[in-house]
């Protein structure tokens, strides 16, 4: 099969196995207050409190073990990591659909968030397929399946909701499970044998990972602005939900929409704008656009009383999507090609720390601000009021590393995208100690480069 085709058709693996994750992701959001209500009996405020401990023990399990599973993936492949995540998915969304107490539902989510390594293998993954200059919109790409994923997943989980909130987690294992069996039957290895490393544990920890990145100074300062966009942008997922039942009493079905609608402006931004934009003008004036829409729309968010600018705000929101690819792009190229796995270990990290911390403090301070509603201290927008000012702060930290860095002119270190082969449909590829040879040679590709020299950036 021509390297082209094989190329074509392994992408096209990546993404809709992304897809079938966040759709999987994305179907519980619009019924999960609920769900919470019908365990604690509690109202809306409560169960926030609760959701948020729920994704803060989830994120906490995976910023540990997110660089333990990149280093695995550079050391044996991506292919084996993702389908392990994916069957640790299955089982989490099992337990939450028969959960008959709270503490069932953390169980779920210490194994989802040990085993959620899928977006952060993916990324790798196409990593090692795409050239340095083409990165920014195969990231787009992921992007938009991330975002197709939040047009699909939180329609179908709003209106699977009216069958009960159980109903949704029902429909996200057997979405996790035909993920897998995709994989299985179809998804090829992208990391041949000659460009693995040794497995070390001092670098699969989270710490571990990026203290060994710091020799890369700029790659620091944009994990720097990443991890506050990052959390800032928790407050979507974490108090939308209670947020919009609070303010204008949606059903799941209205959330589910409103979800959708948002996602599909994401889709759009990075499946078709991320591309052209990020050629015509750079990464870094996209990033920093991107950066400064989501400002604006959490801003405004906190201080809607009317339906109609929830829904403008949602649009602006959307925009901020073409900031996440570009500055993915930048990060991809400031490590050589054999350190990819363990880079979007790092990233991952840093989005764990973020999902450790953002939704518990959205939640909290949602709670805080809504459990008195005929007081002056009642504002329901608090944590998206809060969630703007900390993208200020990202847009500080990665206007200073363009700067110091001059990233708009930086050479890449990462130059040797690998084309794997393809296993036929229906048929499982078993790989060879020699496919990779076979492969470089046939491709025209070299052996990847060294660590760069000392003192470099």
């Amino acid at each position: 099969m021509p390297s082209v085709t094989r190329s074509r058709l392994t992408l096209a693996c990546i993404l809709i196995t992304i897809l079938l994750d966040m759709i999987g992701l994305g179907i519980i959001i619009p019924v999960l207050p609920r769900l919470l209500e019908e365990l604690t009996g509690g109202s809306v405020a409560d169960a926030a409190v609760i959701g948020g401990y729920l994704v803060f023990v989830y994120a906490l399990m995976q910023f540990v073990f997110a660089p333990v599973l990149g280093n695995l993936s550079d050391r044996y492949g991506r292919r084996p990591v993702l389908l392990a995540s994916l069957l640790g998915l299955t089982f989490d969304n099992l337990m939450m659909a028969f959960a008959p107490f709270v503490w069932y539902l953390f169980i779920g989510r210490i194994i989802s968030g040990i085993s959620g390594a899928a977006v952060g293998t993916a990324t790798a993954f196409m990593a090692d397929i795409t050239p340095p200059e083409k990165r920014t919109r195969r990231f787009g790409l992921i992007g938009a399946a991330f975002g197709l994923g939040f047009i699909i997943g939180p329609v179908v989980g709003g209106e699977l909701g009216a069958f009960g909130p159980r109903a949704p987690f029902y429909a996200a294992a057997g979405l996790a499970f035909a993920n897998f069996l995709f994989g299985v039957f179809v998804l090829p290895e992208s990391l041949p044998k000659a460009n693995r490393r040794k497995f070390d544990l001092r670098r699969a920890n989270p710490f571990g990972a990026v203290l060994h990145l710091s020799r890369y100074p700029a790659l620091m300062w944009l994990l720097g602005a990443l991890f506050l966009f990052s959390l800032a942008a928790q407050a979507y997922p974490s108090v939308f939900n209670y947020f919009t039942i609070e303010v204008f009493n949606y059903s799941s079905s209205q959330i589910g929409r409103a979800l959708g609608a948002f996602g599909l402006g994401f889709a759009i931004c990075q499946a078709v704008l991320v591309g052209p934009i990020v050629k015509r003008f750079g990464e870094v004036p996209v990033v920093l656009f991107g950066f400064a829409a989501a400002a604006v729309a959490f801003i405004g968010t906190s201080f809607i009383t009317q339906e109609g600018y929830l829904w403008l705000f949602l649009l602006v929101g959307a925009l901020s999507g073409l900031g996440v690819p570009a500055i993915n792009g930048l990060l991809s190229r400031t490590v050589p090609d054999n350190q990819q796995g363990e880079l979007q270990g790092a990233v991952n990290a840093a989005n764990s720390l973020a999902t450790i911390i953002g939704p518990l403090a959205a939640t909290q301070i949602f709670s805080a601000f809504t459990r008195a509603p005929d007081t002056s201290g009642y504002y329901p927008g608090a944590p998206f009021l809060a969630a703007g000012i900390v993208v200020i702060a990202a847009i500080g930290v990665f206007f200073f590393a363009a700067i110091r860095f001059d990233l708009t002119h930086r050479q890449s270190l990462a130059v040797n995208p690998i084309v794997p082969d393809m296993a036929p449909p229906g048929q499982i590829k078993v790989p060879n100690p020699d496919d990779a040879d076979e492969a470089e040679a046939e491709a025209g590709i070299q052996p990847p480069a060294g660590p760069p020299p000392k003192g470099s950036r």
